[in-house]
């Protein structure tokens, strides 16, 4: 059985899902792959929704697509930036949600996934020398 790190009321791990919407199911494809690619985020789930808000005082009902980013939450301010520059909507939705508490192998994994080098790192670095 895992173990569910931690637990108690008040507190808090070190990750958190951050929640956008984005008007196309490409742009949601899209934006995935990137904060995946980037390792902003560990995991990101798309979903189907309808919104009803208002925008400009006008009352708007739109097809979305929700995406849900695992990650941590020491990422938050660069995801919300990067997220920022590559949106459409004048307005992205961003919002972090703590992750209070989750089995100690997928958070293990989710740090795992959003630490390390992106593929463009390892492609920018030299070939380490041949010392034999």
């Amino acid at each position: 059985m895992s173990t569910l790190h931690p637990s108690g009321a008040g507190q808090t791990t070190a990750y958190c899902v951050v929640l956008t919407t984005v008007s196309t199911a490409q742009q949601a494809d899209d934006l995935a792959r990137q904060i995946i690619e980037a390792r902003l985020g560990a995991c990101v789930q798309i979903e189907t929704i309808r919104s009803i808000y208002r925008w400009q005082g006008a009352l708007c009902d739109e097809p979305e697509h929700r995406l849900s980013i695992k990650t941590r939450q020491a990422k938050f301010a660069a995801l919300e930036q990067f997220i920022r520059v590559r949106h459409s909507y004048e307005t992205p939705e961003l919002v972090q949600i703590p992750i209070t508490a989750g089995s100690a192998g997928y958070l293990q994994w989710l740090e795992d996934e959003t630490n390390g080098e992106t593929r463009e790192d390892m492609q920018a670095k030299p070939p380490a020398p041949d010392l034999r």
